[in-house]
Parts: C-alpha cells; sequence; structure tokens
C-alpha cells in the first residue's frame, strides 16, 4: 500500500543526525537524503557557499543546521557533540563523511606534509568524531556510526601511498571500535567507494568513462540503509560501493 511506502521514507523521523562533510559532493546528498527521511540533520562544514547550496537544495528546509569547525579538533568536535545532546537530548546517527585524496606520485616523491594531512583528513577525522559520538551513544545504549573508508583501503595503486595508508587505517580503527562496542547497542559500519561521480572528480579526470562511477545519490541510500534499524543485525561491516569500477 502507498501508506507503507511512506512510513519506509520516513525511518529517521525524530532522529538526531550528524554528518560530518555534509556538504562535500558525498555529504550533501546523504545530508539530503537523511533530511528526506524525516531526520534532524547537523552538517559540519568547511565552506560558506557550500553549506549556502546545501541549505537553498533543502528548500530552506528548518530540520537542517551547519556548523563550521574543523573536524579534526579534538575540542571543537567534543563541544559540538555536547552542544547536540544538551539541545536534541540525543545524537542518533553520525556519518563521517569527511576527506581529502592526494595521488599521483611515487613514495618517494611524495611531501611529508600532504602525507599527515592524508592522515588527518582521512583518519583522524574518524578518531575525533567517533570517539565524540561512541561516548554519548554509550550512555544510550543506542546509535549508528557510519565511517566512509574507500575502496584504496584495500586496492593498493601505485601513486597513492598517502591515500591509501590513511583509508586503510581508517578501515582498521573503525574495525576496532567496531569490537569495542559489541553488545553496548551502538552499531558501527564502514563503507568502501571508488571513485564518487561528483563534479569535482569529472574535472579532475575528464577522460574517465563516469557511467561506471557510483553517484552520491546512490551510495547515500546505502549509507542511510546501514545507519536505520533495518540493517539492526549488521555490525563491524565493510562494505562495497564500487559501481560497476
Amino acid at each position: 500500500m502507498a501508506w507503507r511506502g511512506w512510513l519506509n521514507r520516513m525511518r529517521f523521523r525524530e532522529k538526531v543526525v550528524l554528518v560530518a562533510g555534509g556538504t562535500g559532493g558525498l555529504g550533501r546528498a546523504v545530508s539530503l537524503a537523511f533530511l528526506g527521511e524525516g531526520a534532524k540533520v547537523l552538517v559540519t562544514y568547511q565552506k560558506d557557499p557550500e553549506f549556502s547550496a546545501l541549505q537553498k537544495a533543502s528548500g530552506v528546509n528548518p530540520s537542517i543546521a551547519g556548523y563550521k569547525l574543523d573536524a579534526t579538533d579534538p575540542a571543537a568536535v567534543d563541544a559540538l557533540v555536547e552542544g547536540i545532546v544538551a539541545q536534541h537530548g540525543r545524537l542518533d546517527v553520525l556519518v563521517n563523511a569527511v576527506g581529502g585524496y592526494a595521488g599521483g606520485m611515487k613514495l618517494w616523491e611524495l611531501d611529508a606534509k600532504l602525507f599527515d594531512r592524508m592522515l588527518a583528513l582521512n583518519l583522524r577525522s574518524g578518531f575525533v568524531l567517533s570517539r565524540a559520538a561512541a561516548k554519548v551513544m554509550l550512555k544510550q545504549r543506542s546509535g549508528a556510526i557510519l565511517n566512509v573508508s574507500g575502496k584504496a583501503a584495500l586496492d593498493h595503486a601505485a601513486g597513492a601511498a598517502a591515500y591509501a595508508a590513511s583509508k586503510a587505517a581508517a578501515l582498521a580503527l573503525v574495525d576496532s571500535l567496531a569490537a569495542d562496542l559489541k553488545g553496548s547497542g551502538v552499531r558501527v559500519n564502514s563503507i568502501l567507494p571508488s571513485i564518487i561521480d561528483t563534479e569535482a572528480n569529472r574535472k579532475a579526470m575528464p577522460a574517465a568513462n563516469f557511467a561506471k562511477w557510483p553517484k552520491p545519490e546512490d551510495i547515500a541510500r546505502v549509507i542511510l540503509f546501514l545507519s536505520s534499524d533495518d540493517a539492526k543485525v549488521i555490525h563491524g561491516a565493510a562494505i562495497p560501493v564500487y559501481g560497476d569500477d
């Protein structure tokens, strides 16, 4: 019946969802998907125009709020999560879509500062965000944490040492966190996208076959499923989302 379909689209009604990096190519699709299913969506961002674009795309939905902060800063993230709980009483879902890419150079050509940047964006962000969220969710005895790693966590291509190492470490971090949280009521999973079909990636690789890349909206559906009660038996998983790649 039609009403059953409507109920299914509102799986996150009255849920509080934090999408870190919620205005980027993938994060924006995730934020809008949660909004579409009734969630109160809180996003972190770095660039004001990106948050403005998200607000516009949402129809200036009052259920979305943004916080400009560095998601690798423990003090800033702890304060944000504490503020969310003070205002809303809970935190039901954390999605970490913060990340960055650097490649095309041999290991001996890699600048140490760039290596550290990859570790900060792709690994440290997950540590800082998950640590803050887990403390709250443990008290609730419920919640879902979803970290965006990447295909590179398993497929270590030439010229991508820093990126692959950071994504592999992020996967290990979340896997260990899942073991820590076993039986607590808090679920933790990773997804492993290949190259995502975003405007930035198309500009960076204009000769590529975009049809093979997974779309942000399709990945967002996977994230919502893993964050929902429909996936209550999935914990400690790493889900590949490669499209046709």
